[in-house]
């Protein structure tokens, strides 16, 4: 049984949670949302939740998403999502719905004491089992005083339990995976709270994604974008990502170690900016989302240039 592509998709513009105030951090807690960007977007971002149980484990991480500043500008550019401040919508959705929020409490005690007393009565179950089996394997001669009405037997092997009423059972905590209910949907804010990013680092992701590509943040191979011609899961990286201004001076040991440190891993190292000189005049002083909003794909597309370095050996 497969679910509709209608149970799929979110409400689009879907909501990105500004999570701190100093250090801004953006992040998605919706799985629906999670799973459609990164089919239909090609957004990565990075799950950075840990289980409760194991706070140690790096390996397999869950919801929230937390996604790059030019992933989080990209989408709110194209309309498709939009940033919340959280603490400030938090604080103010608390104040409006105490009666959902109340209602949604219960809801989950409810939910929470079931899960505990199913669980209670699965382990009385498997009590049960073992001691009737140890009585099978292991017969003795009260066995035959049990039969003639003597109960002293199960009196000494079944002992009474004492959660029968389960009067004092301690209702399980469940976690919810959305914040809506009980909170509303948060409203829509204006673009002021776009997050801060360089000219050269959202004009070589902005053309990179256009192209097709997946990009992953690059922190482990000492680069800023991670290029996958497919989703991950299925394609290693093809290039080692880079922006520089057009007019950057480069180190020629930077070059040769990027070129180096891509062939080693069986990548290319891709650097790559906005070339000025196809740029006009008034176009030059005008800030890269002022033309980015501007809505001029194919000018954008070309006043990016990329160059790919390799090692060639000996």
């Amino acid at each position: 049984m497969t679910a509709s592509d209608d149970d799929l998709t979110p409400e689009v513009p879907l909501p990105i949670f500004q999570i701190s105030q100093k250090v801004k951090r953006y992040q998605i807690f919706d799985i629906k949302a999670v799973t459609w960007l990164r089919r239909t977007h090609n957004i990565l971002g990075v799950l950075i939740g840990g289980l409760p149980q194991s706070p140690q484990q790096n390996v397999f991480l869950g919801l929230p998403l937390e996604l790059q500043p030019e992933e989080v500008r990209l989408l709110v550019k194209n309309g498709i999502a939009y940033i919340v401040d959280d603490l400030r919508n938090h604080e103010k959705a608390l104040r409006s719905v105490p009666r959902e929020l109340e209602e949604y409490k219960a809801n989950l005690r409810k939910e929470g004491l079931a899960a505990a007393r199913a669980f209670e009565k699965q382990k009385q179950q498997k009590t049960k089992e073992v001691l009737q089996g140890r009585s099978v394997r292991q017969p003795t001669p009260d066995v035959e005083n049990a039969a003639n009405g003597d109960d002293t037997l199960f009196d000494t092997l079944l002992p009474r339990s004492t959660t029968r009423n389960s009067p004092n059972l301690v209702p399980y905590f469940s976690t919810p995976t959305t914040s809506y209910p009980p909170f509303p949907t948060p409203p829509q804010h204006s673009s002021s709270l776009l997050p801060d990013v360089s000219g050269p680092s959202y004009a070589l992701f902005e053309h990179l994604h256009s192209k097709g590509y997946f990009l992953s943040p690059g922190l482990r191979f000492g680069c800023q974008f991670s290029v996958y011609p497919g989703d991950p899961l299925r394609f290693h990286s093809h290039f080692l990502a880079t922006s520089a201004e057009w007019d950057e001076e480069l180190d020629i040991l930077d070059i040769v170690g990027g070129g180096r440190l891509g062939t080693g891993v069986k990548k290319g190292w891709l650097i790559g900016g906005v070339e000025k000189g196809r740029l006009s005049e008034d176009t030059e002083h005008e800030s890269l989302h002022e033309r980015a909003e501007s809505g001029d794909q194919k000018a954008r597309e070309q006043n990016v240039r990329t160059f790919c370095i390799e090692w060639g050996g000996m």
